[in-house]
């Protein structure tokens, strides 16, 4: 009977050994999740927070992507994507007179943050089985105007939660870098849901993903008050973030215009339609690059000459990429693309966080985070709306992008703070 059992057991042995296998994999692959949420270190707790925000995000973008433009003809995606823009310009515009005074006490940013996510999820809830009536669009808007809200709640966090301010480069860095991994856990089950019950069933996923946010948001230690120095407008405007300021809204702008570029150029060119999916992993590729060199570059360089180092190098890619036109080379100019945005991203953002002085975060943070985005907004609209080429559309971007750079480079007070200088 031993034999016989042995025997019958025999077969099971590759099977035990590969679900150890599996086991010992998720294991691996969740420690670091593990160690996060085990870590006195406050901004680790927050880095979850915005982990599962960006996840949910992503969930919703592939539901509204579905609904909107995927599903439909070019011509008749322009209607709605015009509509889709137009609602994006509006969320942070209207939220910021409500936003300011909460975000300029540093008590609120946690409950902004718990509102945020969910809120959120009782929209999406709602939208869920409503995708196919216009009721999709004021959800939308509800949705895309709380994540504007996590967006600036999330600088202000980030600044109090971070060691200190020589360490904030590193700090947005880091949790660009753990931001990634929140749409890479999303993505797989999200498609899968969205093939098997359409964007409704994927709705419902961001729901859950919002509600486990507002739970996270729960663990998050009181944040104190930032003790910068500096000075700003009633308005939120400070003089020392004009210049970078001006190179991020151009980031900005180009980014929006080379995402719908892709997307609608791409539907209508002769080209295979697994171009745009080589095309936007590149350009994630990138950024995510980008999270790991930025913390490594020395310290002796100021923002200013990341962002204008970040203009140049973007102009260089586009116009490879129209001179040798091919998807090699476009993919390196997309992953340069998502490197250039992400290293201005971080750098600006560091320098918001350490100039903002104390009692004015909130309108720093809304002021800039209103031009970016209705500079991403006017940069889509564009490609969106008019029938640009690709190929004209990256002469257009390397264009743009030179100009941008030589405006930033001779502005008559940037050379001067182009070198941080050391302490003797």
């Amino acid at each position: 009977m031993r034999e016989e059992g042995g025997g019958r057991g025999t077969p099971r042995r590759p099977r035990r050994a590969w679900g150890a296998l599996v086991v010992l994999g998720l294991a691996r692959a969740t420690r670091p999740l593990r160690r996060m949420w085990s870590s006195d270190d406050p901004l680790e707790d927050y880095a979850l927070v915005h982990m599962a925000s960006v996840a949910g995000d992503t969930l919703v973008g592939l539901a509204l992507a579905d609904s909107i433009f995927f599903s439909i003809p070019v011509d008749e995606a322009k209607t709605r994507v015009a509509l889709y823009l137009a609602l994006t310009m509006a969320p942070l515009a209207i939220a910021a007179p409500m936003l300011v005074p909460l975000l300029d006490r540093g008590g609120f940013r946690r409950a902004l943050s718990f509102g945020s996510a969910a809120v959120r999820a009782l929209v999406a809830i709602y939208a869920a089985p409503r995708v196919q009536s216009f009721v999709l669009f004021p959800a939308a808007f509800l949705i895309l105007a709380l994540s504007r809200a996590h967006a600036v709640t999330k600088n202000g966090l980030t600044a109090a939660y971070a060691e200190s301010h020589e360490g904030l480069l590193r700090a947005n860095a880091w949790l660009g870098r753990i931001a990634v991994v929140g749409p890479l856990l999303a993505i797989g089950p999200g498609l899968l849901l969205l093939k098997l019950g359409g964007a409704t069933a994927t709705l419902y996923l961001a729901a859950i993903v919002y509600g486990v946010t507002s739970m996270l948001v729960l663990r998050l230690e009181r944040p104190d008050d930032i003790p910068t120095q500096g000075e700003a407008t009633g308005l939120g405007r400070v003089p020392g973030l004009a210049v970078a300021g001006a190179g991020m809204t151009g980031l900005r702008a180009a980014a929006g215009f080379l995402l719908f570029l892709l997307a609608f150029a791409l539907r209508r060119s002769p080209e295979p339609a697994y171009w745009l999916a080589v095309l936007m992993a590149s350009a994630m590729i990138g950024t995510v690059v980008g999270d790991f060199v930025a913390p490594r570059l020395p310290r002796t360089l100021r923002e200013e000459t990341v962002v204008l180092a970040s203009l140049v190098a973007a102009g260089g890619a586009a116009l490879l990429a129209f001179s040798f036109f091919a998807l090699p080379v476009l993919a390196l100019f997309a992953a340069l693309v998502g490197a250039a945005t992400e290293f201005g991203r971080l750098a600006f953002q560091s320098l918001m966080q350490r100039s903002a002085p104390a009692g004015y975060h909130g309108r720093v943070f809304v002021r800039y985070e209103v031009a970016f985005q209705l500079a991403w907004v006017t940069g889509a609209f564009i490609p969106a709306m008019l029938p640009v080429s690709f190929r004209v559309g990256l002469l257009l971007l390397a264009a743009f992008y030179t100009l941008l750079g030589l405006t930033y480079l001779f502005r008559p007070e940037l050379p001067s703070r182009l070198v941080r200088r050391t302490p003797k």
